[in-house]
């Protein structure tokens, strides 16, 4: 059964979605986060994937008064990025109640850092975020491309130790044209031992179950949810 995750992105401690990582294409769904994890937890969700995207954009964690109290008054299983180039935001995020961090632009910039981060607090609370445009990496919000290929870059954290790899297809994300089926059966067959999380793209329940029939193991969406596209009534046959 594919693990499902809804996403809750940040900017100045509201509930927002992007178009493409665009920040200009903000769109404030909600002003209380914790509303909306508690309506995902009443649903029978056990995780959540959020995202600071001031702290994307700032290069450090901002939003992690919010992380502490999502993870105060829920019980939910949350997993936290967006900013984390430090050892200290880590430490920040695992204190305000992340159970897991994921780190993206540290990969590819600093991957000392990022590999003394997998030795230090486990493999198991260490995500790696692969965010790829035209299968190449790209980080700090998805505003930089880089020269890294995805199936290398996971490959070679994979040898470090990473069990977990959360992959965004930049074009499709926001846009509600369905998810990279195709992408995520090539890095599964390539590196067959990862818990994958397909991220970008899902529009409706059918594209869930794309994903389930592809054997991928988790998938992750926000805005098809906010928009309607996707009921929590719908979801309970997954949770």
């Amino acid at each position: 059964m594919i693990e499902i995750i809804p996403a809750i992105d940040m900017i100045e401690g509201k509930c927002v979605r992007l178009t493409q990582g665009d920040y200009a294409t903000r769109k404030v769904y909600n002003e209380d986060p914790l509303e909306v994890a508690k309506a995902f937890e009443d649903a029978g969700i056990r995780r959540l994937h959020v995202v600071d995207l001031d702290g994307a954009k700032a290069g450090h964690i901002v939003n992690y008064r919010v992380l502490e109290k999502l993870a105060g008054h829920t019980s939910l299983i949350i997993d936290f990025g967006g900013g984390l180039k430090q050892t200290k935001d880590v430490e920040i995020a695992f204190d305000c109640g992340a159970q897991m961090v994921t780190g993206g632009s540290i990969a590819v910039k600093d991957p000392e850092t990022f590999t003394a981060w997998i030795a230090r607090f486990g493999s198991e609370r260490i995500i790696l975020g692969a965010d790829a445009k035209d299968r190449r990496i790209a980080i700090s919000g998805w505003e930089e491309a880089t020269d890294a290929e995805l199936l290398p870059f996971i490959q070679k954290y994979r040898e470090q130790g990473i069990e977990k790899v959360i992959c965004t297809d930049i074009s499709r994300d926001g846009m509600l044209e369905g998810p990279a089926v195709d992408l995520y059966q090539e890095i599964l067959e390539a590196v067959p031992e990862i818990y994958l999380i397909a991220s970008g793209g899902v529009s409706s329940i059918a594209d869930i179950e794309k994903l389930a029939e592809a054997n991928v193991p988790a998938v992750i969406f926000g805005k098809a949810l906010y928009e309607g596209r996707i009921t929590l009534k719908e979801l309970e046959r997954f949770v």
